[in-house]
């Protein structure tokens, strides 16, 4: 079992930056293998954002690359997403997500059934 809190979200400028973190609490941390954050904005779908491997191999969504990072403190338990260069098309509800698959976290693999997920935190961009 494990439990997911995202914090960090809220409002900025086209521009700005903002950093997410996710506290993840797990009888077994370590197990968790894929890590990952997803989007889900108005109207739209869930994507995938970005995923790290329990061994710091990261994937990123084609539209994120060069603006977002993510990135995680496995002494501390938390999940990151550096987000950068904000766009008005970021706006969504971010959620961060953790399964025990590492298979979840292999280039190209677009999976979103992660098993644990955290509650969302909203980040708005205006123009």
């Amino acid at each position: 079992q494990a439990q997911l809190v995202e914090s960090g979200g809220g409002s900025v400028q086209a521009g700005g930056s903002l950093r997410l973190s996710c506290a993840v609490s797990a009888f077994d941390y370590s197990s968790l293998r894929c890590m990952a954050w997803f989007r889900r904005a108005p109207g739209k779908d869930r994507e995938g954002v970005a995923r790290i491997s329990v061994y710091d191999f990261a994937t990123y969504e084609d539209s994120v690359k060069d603006r977002f990072s993510i990135s995680k403190d496995s002494a501390k338990n938390t999940l990151y997403l550096q987000m950068n260069s904000l766009k008005p098309e970021d706006t969504a509800t971010y959620f961060c997500a953790a399964d025990y698959r590492l298979s979840l976290c292999d280039e190209g693999d677009s999976r979103s059934s992660f098993a644990y997920w955290g509650q969302g935190t909203q980040v708005t961009v205006s123009s």
